[in-house]
């Protein structure tokens, strides 16, 4: 699958409860063409993405309300968007208007991917934002049936990308990762929300031979 027939796919997505970030627009946040804004942020990322070798696919579980069900990207908020971009060299247009809204698991993230050189792309097992009923601002995990399309095209993902490794963020990502067993290296972190950042921040340490300083640590220090 190549990459605009993957974004294609991601857009005829529809699920009870769900916000999907490449076709529906929310009339609280989002500008006028924020889908299509999205979907081209995507496209360009995976486009440049599969012209290089991958290190490794981080995954985490669903899109955050204060993340990509704005940015239309995995673990990634307003905040870090512009960086995002940079790291891919392309240009992406803001899906929302008004203030930046910041998301801590993307902070933490990125508080460690900013220290790794490698080419890291970043999912999620169910790429669209799951919310409780009548509550478009909430976040719940996926259900079984999201789940399947999920590591659907998560397979496909990796076999576009062809990553050398998965990183998965937490058991769920863990779970879906381990179902390609055989196609890639599988390595399992903790995932930082829930008392977890110090545990996330030492296994990427180790993972890619880096050091955050500890200003950083203390700010993303857990609550």
């Amino acid at each position: 699958m190549r990459p605009a027939e993957f974004v294609g796919c991601l857009q005829q997505l529809h699920f009870e409860n769900a916000f999907n970030p490449y076709v529906d627009r929310c009339a609280v946040h989002d500008v006028e063409d924020a889908p299509l804004r999205r979907s081209q942020a995507l496209l360009q990322m995976l486009l440049a993405a599969s012209t290089i070798e991958i290190d490794a696919l981080w995954i985490g579980r669903d899109l955050g309300h204060r993340g990509g069900r704005r940015t239309g990207l995995a673990l990634t908020d307003d905040v870090h968007l512009p960086i995002h971009a940079a790291r891919w060299k392309i240009s992406i247009e803001r899906a929302t208007a008004g203030s930046f809204v910041a998301e801590r698991t993307a902070a933490v993230i990125w508080s460690m991917l900013g220290l790794v050189r490698a080419p890291v792309f970043l999912w999620n097992v169910f790429p669209l934002h799951p919310h409780e009923p009548d509550a478009p601002f909430t976040n719940r995990s996926h259900n079984p049936q999201e789940r399947a399309v999920g590591e659907a095209l998560l397979g496909e993902l990796v076999a576009m990308l062809r990553p050398r490794r998965l990183v998965a963020i937490g058991n769920d990502a863990a779970k879906a990762a381990a179902r390609l067993t055989g196609i890639t290296e599988v390595i399992q972190v903790r995932h930082p929300s829930y008392g977890g950042q110090r545990e996330f921040i030492a296994q990427v340490q180790c993972l890619y031979d880096v050091r955050i300083n500890r200003p950083q640590l203390s700010l993303l220090a857990d609550d």
